[in-house]
């Protein structure tokens, strides 16, 4: 199967941060979720503020959440989201209720992802109703196992089956809680495609201090040339 052509988001509501990576081209778009709002400082009477700010600084994707706990008020509260405009998607959560919402939101030609995936069950579910995306949660995988001292396949290989078994579907694989650069590089080589990640591991994917170094000794010779 052919490799699919790696993507990064940018996992913020910090809007100066995420706007460097944006208009630099960095990141492809921009996901958030309710927590991740808050701790930006945002309501949600600014959702629309905020998606009109990131598609103008060239966002080709934007991601927020539905909610309301069942499939009713996850749609109508998906309806808001999807009046914003064609290039945002709906995030819903991996519950029965989500996952019927999910079901007929992509049936109304919705982008649709399924967050907080955290079983590759869940995965195939996902596949089997098209969702384009879902989002296991590296990090936090790590965090439980730690916590149940889970015995078990370590939380890469579990998202590496769930890109596994979406494979062909065209569902997959977002991943999120991403806490280094290492974890993205880990994930793709197991070949996972998307990732999403917080601005502070996004930027230290773009340094290295002997390529700092470098930069600096060119500058300094084109000095000695005469530019």
């Amino acid at each position: 199967m052919t490799a699919i052509a790696p993507r990064l988001y940018v996992d913020s509501a910090d809007v100066d941060r995420v706007s460097r990576l944006l208009v630099g081209g960095i990141v492809h778009g921009v996901t958030t979720n309710p927590t991740i709002l808050e701790r930006g400082g945002r309501t949600a009477a600014e959702i629309p503020d905020l998606y009109t700010r990131w598609v103008d600084e060239g966002a080709q994707e934007i991601f927020f959440q539905t909610w309301g706990g069942d499939a009713a008020s996850f749609l109508r509260n998906a309806e808001g989201i999807r009046a914003l405009g064609d290039r945002v998607a709906v995030k819903v959560p991996a519950t029965p209720e989500g996952f019927a919402a999910a079901s007929a939101l992509v049936r109304d030609g919705a982008t649709v992802l399924v967050t907080a995936v955290y079983s590759v069950a869940q995965a195939l579910a996902s596949a089997s109703i098209g969702v384009q995306y879902i989002a296991p949660y590296l990090g936090r995988m790590r965090d439980a196992a730690a916590v149940t001292g889970f015995s078990g396949p370590g939380a890469e290989d579990v998202i590496a089956r769930m890109q596994d078994v979406c494979a062909g579907s065209g569902t997959n694989v977002l991943a999120a809680s991403l806490r280094s650069p290492e974890d993205i590089i880990g994930l793709r080589m197991l070949g996972v495609p998307y990732f999403t990640a917080a601005p502070d591991v996004i930027e230290r994917m773009l340094t290295h201090d002997v390529s700092d170094s470098s930069a600096a000794e060119f500058d300094a010779a084109m000095g000695r040339l005469g530019a």
